[in-house]
């Protein structure tokens, strides 16, 4: 009976595993603008200042929300290796946020110190904010809510999830914080 119980628990795990890594991409059928414009958002950066969205007016956005104590936080190299590669295509935008296991405990100083030693971070980072709850910040209201950006309702599921933005500002992906920001799902939405 354990071993029925055993072999039932690794498939479902596998499902969930599966079923959450998975990227969500914009439906075909969509052609409009979303409601809302994505270069609309002005947000303070790391070090308080005031960025204004319409300056990636023309280049694809790769937007993750971050953390300094997570199993994930090793994609930092990851996230630096895509800016490094690939900054003429896309650019990415670190947003730290505490929602997911209480995984970023730290201030702005302290978490830019952490990439900096860490990770060698240089792409850009923003004051830690909320990605989901009653909280939420307009951005991450805007990316999960389809009435404000045409079409997706997917909140970040944990640590590093990322929403891909084209060059005309609209969302069209979303990434499960488990696929790598050099996956081949990311660059060949990045290549396009």
């Amino acid at each position: 009976m354990k071993n029925k119980i055993n072999i039932l628990l690794s498939a479902a795990m596998a499902w969930v595993i599966t079923a959450c890594s998975q990227p969500i991409v914009r439906p075909q059928n969509i052609s409009s603008p979303s409601p809302v414009s994505f270069y609309s958002f002005k947000m303070k950066d790391i070090d308080g200042n005031e960025i204004d969205f319409i300056q990636y007016k023309g280049k694809k956005v790769l937007i993750v929300n971050v953390a300094s104590e997570c199993g994930n936080t090793p994609q930092y190299a990851d996230l630096e290796k895509l800016h490094e590669q690939y900054g003429d295509k896309v650019t990415v935008l670190g947003f730290p946020a505490n929602n997911f296991g209480k995984q970023e405990p730290g201030n702005n100083a302290e978490i830019k110190a952490f990439c900096s030693k860490n990770y060698a971070v240089k792409f850009q980072l923003f004051e830690k904010i909320s990605v989901k709850g009653d909280d939420k910040a307009p951005l991450y209201q805007w990316l999960s809510d389809k009435s404000k950006n045409g079409w997706n309702e997917k909140e970040p599921n944990w640590n590093f999830a990322k929403y891909l933005i084209d060059e005309n500002g609209e969302l069209v992906a979303f990434f499960p914080a488990r696929t790598n920001p050099l996956s081949d799902e990311i660059l060949s939405g990045i290549k396009k």
